[in-house]
């Protein structure tokens, strides 16, 4: 037996319960895994409030990320054994999979080997961040030495991953955060420049910044109405990336200006390279990489014991986090 979270209806983090059941062995392209640690992140808090990419059925699991030891796997897996210390990456719906719980099953195409440099803590905090910041940043935007990089909401864990895969592609990272109470964490977490957009005019520092040029690529998990200013704050034919909905409202566009810049709007998510086997592969080895030469690291925020997770939850929501949050088992 083994205890799962789970929600019958959605809500705040009050309908998390904790429910025994006996995990079953694994399918033939199945692992199971003896978690040690779980990576939070604000998709599962949308997921609970039935506000995601695809809709819940209840009643449901949650979770993206973990980090253990295998426990069992199906008859088709060859390339991990009982015993491995793995991680789990997301790639995967959560209305077949789940990562909240003590001992869980999950697609082998998901297992990553364990950074044998990391604790299970700081590995189970490590794939959503890189792996979504690799895919919209290197992968496609191709960033390189003279490009700059507006990343909004940049305490954030992708925000943080965003900073340091700037860096180690020789970009230059511009950090957005809304005061400058975080300002000395961002510096000391690699950023360039940080603009509190709620003290300066973005628009202004940005081009101050850039020598009037604007900025290449902008990471944004924010959207809503105040979007029109990371257009205008893009050079000509700048990307925008938009991985994320944390703002209130419609994400509004400027249409005019638009058509002066010829700017570049994505619609962004892992699963463009976490779904894809060539992909999911060069992004793991960049990240393992990154992770062996000291250009990308693990910032974890606060770690929280399993039976918290309700006030986990609570936590991830009142949005003061500078990096991952992680529970531990």
């Amino acid at each position: 037996m083994s205890r799962i979270v789970k929600f019958a209806k959605a809500g705040g983090p009050e309908v998390l319960e904790f429910v025994e059941t006996e995990i079953p062995a694994p399918g033939p392209d199945e692992v199971r895994i003896k978690v040690k640690a779980i990576g939070i992140n604000r998709a599962e808090s949308m997921w609970r409030h039935d506000d995601y990419i695809e809709p819940v059925q209840f009643p449901a699991g949650l979770g993206y990320e973990a980090s253990g030891i295998v426990d069992a796997v199906g008859s088709n897996v060859t390339d991990v054994a009982v015993g491995d210390e793995v991680n789990v990456m997301p790639s995967f719906s959560m209305n077949r999979y789940h990562t909240y719980g003590e001992v869980i099953l999950v697609p082998a195409y998901a297992v990553v080997p364990h950074p044998k440099s990391l604790s299970f803590t700081d590995a189970a905090s490590i794939w959503m961040m890189f792996v979504t910041a690799y895919s919209a940043l290197i992968e496609d935007a191709k960033v390189t030495k003279g490009d700059f990089v507006l990343i909004p909401a940049a305490s954030s864990s992708v925000g943080l991953a965003a900073i340091q895969i700037a860096n180690y592609a020789g970009a230059t990272p511009i950090a957005l955060t809304r005061t400058s109470a975080k300002r000395q964490q961002l510096l000391d977490a690699g950023a360039a420049h940080v603009i509190a957009t709620g003290e300066v005019d973005l628009v202004t520092e940005v081009m101050r910044i850039t020598d009037g040029k604007g900025a290449r690529v902008a990471f944004d998990p924010v959207g809503g109405p105040a979007f029109p200013t990371l257009i205008s704050a893009l050079s000509f034919q700048g990307i925008v990336y938009l991985y994320g909905a944390l703002a209130e409202g419609p994400t509004t566009l400027p249409v005019l200006e638009m058509i002066a810049k010829m700017p570049t709007i994505k619609a962004h998510n892992i699963w463009l390279t976490s779904g894809d086997e060539t992909r999911r592969k060069a992004a793991i080895a960049y990240v393992l990489k990154g992770l062996e030469v000291g250009a990308l690291k693990p910032i974890v925020d606060r770690t929280f014991k399993f039976d918290d997770m309700v006030e986990v939850h609570r936590y991830l929501e009142q949005n003061g986090q500078f990096g991952k949050i992680v529970v531990t088992l």
